[in-house]
């Protein structure tokens, strides 16, 4: 194995220090003092690796590994460092760290590129603190929309006011895109966050494509009243009409069990959240996944007209707002096939599979061609401080991208 696997091990080690909460658990919000103790200490070990580093005004930290002729487009490669509010200790950590130790061996090998490689930590990936995610990649491709700045954390800080308390300039954003053609390609490593290889006794996967997710956040509106007083048949419960929408997405979801589909609500607000006081508003945000678009859209259909159905059956008034719409987005062949080749170099049986989640290359992929390279973790959990991948499954991972890295430089 060229990566030094001691070295690797070490970084992530070191990393998950940073936030660190129980034992294995990790919490590095966005745009935050641990995100960017985070950013100086991956920092270090860019320019170890011989990479210039700044922070643009996107909050995205980015190291340059400057090739022979700076005028070809960059190869990208990265992540992202922050976390989930209860994540675990290799969520995107992965792909930046593994990435970097691709840049070492490169360095310690005296291998300059023609083409200059930029590593990224994409800022605001998870989405969790501002209610929508991938800032730091939409900002890059001039792809952000109106009201990212203005959406509030849960305690009521801005977007615009985070960012600006973490040294960006939001009047600056034009400077920190990419321009049209900038990016040649882009290779993410990250764990697998599901259980196929895993149970497939599989350490490295060949992703074929990310699944489109669409975000709602459904707003119901009833009347408050007194829990005790108010006869059921009279009551406008907005909780009530929520808890029946919640079902009915799970059915919506699981109506033909062989389908990849996913639907889920993972936050809810109720006002006035008392307990003799009938909720009058409640709100929560809806997660619907599909890698098959024209399947989701039909899913999507049966949801509103749920809605619609439940909403008038309990006298509830209600909005819904789109967070995020993506289509599902396939990998290139091309990548796909240098891939494989170095995990048969290496003699990995890798088989191909999808993505559920989403990831940053989800974005790029709207610029450039785009690979990922997946790593078992142990019984799929991701999201918790449970997530846990092998360093020695991490360190083939990082052997297998090195490869292709080398070989997609030999490209013309």
């Amino acid at each position: 194995m060229k990566i030094n696997k001691n070295r690797l091990e070490a970084h992530f080690e070191a990393m998950s220090l940073i936030g660190k909460i129980g034992e294995t658990g990790t919490c590095r919000p966005a745009h935050s003092s641990l995100e960017k103790e985070a950013f100086i200490l991956a920092s270090s070990w860019m320019q170890e690796a011989g990479m210039k580093t700044r922070i643009d005004d996107f909050g995205n930290l980015i190291g340059r590994y400057e090739g022979t002729n700076p005028e070809l487009p960059v190869l990208m490669m990265g992540s992202h460092l922050d976390s989930q509010p209860y994540g675990g200790r290799f969520d995107g950590v992965a792909g930046v760290l593994c990435a970097i130790e691709v840049i070492m061996e490169m360095k310690e090998n005296g291998i300059i590129p023609e083409r200059s490689i930029d590593v990224v930590s994409f800022a605001d990936e998870e989405g969790w603190r501002f209610n929508k995610g991938l800032f730091g990649s939409r900002g890059i491709l001039g792809k952000l929309e109106d009201g990212d700045l203005s959406r509030k954390d849960k305690d009521g800080i801005t977007r615009e006011q985070a960012l600006i308390d973490f040294g960006c300039d939001v009047t600056k954003f034009k400077e920190s895109e990419y321009k049209e053609g900038s990016i040649y390609c882009f290779l993410e490593l990250h764990i697998e966050q599901g259980p196929v290889l895993d149970n497939a006794k599989k350490p490295i996967g060949v992703v074929s494509g990310i699944s489109g997710p669409l975000w709602l956040t459904v707003n119901l509106k009833g009347q408050a009243g007194h829990t005790g007083s108010v006869p059921m048949p009279l009551r406008k419960d907005s909780l009530l009409g929520a808890a029946e929408i919640i079902v009915a997405l799970n059915e919506i979801a699981t109506q033909v069990k062989e389908n990849p589909t996913v639907g889920t609500v993972a936050t809810i607000k109720v006002f006035p959240a008392s307990r003799n006081i009938i909720a009058e508003e409640t709100e929560f945000t809806i997660d619907l996944r599909d890698i098959d678009l024209a399947r989701r859209h039909r899913y999507e259909k049966q949801l509103m007209d749920k809605i619609e159905s439940i909403t008038k059956k309990h006298g509830l008034t209600y909005t819904i707002k789109e967070d995020t719409n993506s289509e599902p987005r396939y990998c290139a062949d091309w990548i796909k096939e240098i891939i494989q080749n170095n995990c048969k170099q290496l003699q990995l049986d890798a088989p191909e599979l999808m993505s559920g989640p989403f990831h940053d290359a989800l974005m790029l992929s709207y610029v450039c061609d785009y690979g990922m390279i997946f790593v078992r973790c142990k019984d799929g959990i991701s999201h918790n401080p449970l997530e846990f991948a092998s360093y020695e499954d991490l360190a083939l991972g990082t052997e297998v991208m090195y490869g292709t890295v080398l070989d997609i430089l030999k490209r013309k």
